[in-house]
């Protein structure tokens, strides 16, 4: 982008003011202590002028997506986010996966999406903060139930699937029909396309109206068949959206179906570790030694390891990440969405719940993987076909103790002052697993699969 400008401008009249963006800027000023690229300031005095500044933005012309590199922050975050002013908790750990998600996928993605927080803010009718871009597209967003979530959005990739599988007969039947010869060469390229990045989806969209244009108007009944569905030639990408109550608890039966499916959708679990939008109760997440409704005395048992049972079918792309390392954030996101297959992300998301200044909720994300207890790894099956090993750990072994994460949070102190002796046993319970837990990925993450397979 040389010879252009960057700004980071604000929507002075929607900004909760929980201060994160401005805790977190990377960009400080070597002259004057203290200041960065974003500084917090009382709001009144700026509004009027800021909300000029801010409609201003508004009309500048989008960053053409094909122009920039999706894999990395410095790019990406020059898209459009097709998800903004959600309503959510002021520094909710939910929503920036969220529009993360929509700048890399957001011009041609079907959510479904579970009750919870995220079907709360994501649709509080009659508004919504899933937006469109300038050429108005945008994400389909649709909630159905808590427990069938899973369900609901395989639904739709075999909707997509079905309606793409017949959509490409109809071109190769017009193929072979001499009164469409003169589309032939355009027919051969929607059939072949590469879509699988950024820049092959927009061409094959502009093949896409290419197509509908030539068959406006035919008398033909495969193009009359053709045209309503002649979108689905394009590349769609289909999430399932939800919680840990979701993904963990009420929806599990659902998911595990889904994921031995082998079809091609993508689950992303926001993992707030426990009920966030009903008060707080304990989920199979809430980890051993946290307090929460209907584990006032603390969680006695670990936190299920819902990686691990995804896992163990070999078949699907599993990933934890943390907003406190983006770049591994967003590299799994791609490799998902690219998996030809189930893929499942569990994103670690601070929350109100946990008792924590919700400003410095990244430095929260950053205490849980630096104490072990957050282990960020990547699982593609596509490497065991190299005779590589497919999972990747991408955190360091501990570099702060337990306590020193979970002391900093309130879920885990407020035990501490109700009763001393059972806090105590449960720490020590729970940092014994911590280390068991990290050390047994360490051991696969570490396993040779050269000396074990062939490359097909």
């Amino acid at each position: 982008m040389a010879g252009k400008k960057y700004t980071v401008q604000v929507a002075p009249e929607d900004c909760t003011g929980c201060g994160a963006c401005a805790h977190n800027c990377p960009g400080k000023d070597k002259k004057v202590e203290g200041h960065k690229a974003l500084d917090m300031h009382f709001q009144p005095p700026l509004r009027a002028s800021e909300a000029e500044n801010f409609y201003f933005f508004l009309g500048l012309p989008d960053v053409d997506a094909t122009q920039v590199k999706l894999d990395t922050l410095r790019s990406n975050q020059l898209i459009r986010p097709l998800f903004e002013f959600s309503g959510a908790c002021a520094g909710c750990g939910e929503t920036p996966y969220l529009k993360l998600l929509t700048q890399l996928f957001g011009d041609r993605m079907l959510v479904a999406n579970a009750t919870g927080c995220s079907s709360i803010y994501g649709g509080n009718l009659p508004t919504t903060p899933y937006a469109q871009r300038a050429d108005g597209r945008g994400p389909a967003w649709s909630n159905s139930l808590f427990e069938d979530n899973a369900e609901f959005g395989f639904g739709m990739r075999l909707t997509v699937d079905q309606f793409s599988k017949a959509a490409l007969e109809y071109v190769a039947e017009l193929a072979g029909n001499k009164a469409f010869a003169a589309s032939a060469k355009l027919f051969k390229e929607i059939t072949t396309a590469d879509q699988s990045g950024q820049a092959g989806i927009e061409a094959q969209r502009a093949r896409v109206e290419k197509l509908k244009a030539a068959l406006k108007g035919s008398k033909n009944a495969t193009a009359k068949l053709l045209i309503p569905i002649a979108d689905y030639l394009v590349k769609k990408s289909v999430w399932c959206i939800g919680g840990d109550g979701w993904a963990y608890d009420i929806g599990f039966g659902g998911l595990d179906h889904v994921i031995a499916s082998g079809k091609n959708i993508n689950l992303f679990v926001l993992d707030t570790e426990v009920y966030s939008n009903t008060g707080g109760q304990a989920s199979k997440s809430t980890p051993m030694g946290a307090v929460a409704q209907f584990a006032a005395g603390g969680k006695q048992v670990s936190k299920k390891d819902l990686g691990m049972i995804a896992m163990s079918y070999g078949s699907v792309y599993v990933a934890t990440v943390a907003l406190s390392n983006p770049a591994q954030c967003v590299k799994a996101m791609l490799e998902a969405e690219a998996f030809d297959g189930p893929s499942l992300i569990i994103a670690y998301s601070h929350c109100i719940a946990h008792g924590i200044d919700m400003t410095s909720g990244v430095d929260a994300q950053k205490r849980a993987v630096q104490s072990g207890y957050w282990p960020l790894y990547r699982y593609n099956p596509a490497l065991a076909a190299e005779c590589k090993n497919p999972l990747q750990l991408d955190s360091k072994p501990a570099t702060i103790s337990f306590e020193e994460y979970t002391n900093s949070e309130n879920r885990y102190r407020m035990l501490k002052k109700a009763n001393p002796e059972q806090a105590a046993a449960l720490m020590k319970k729970a940092g014994e697993w911590t280390k068991a837990h990290f050390a047994y990925y360490q051991k696969l993450a570490a396993l040779n699969f050269e000396d074990t397979c062939e490359k097909k």
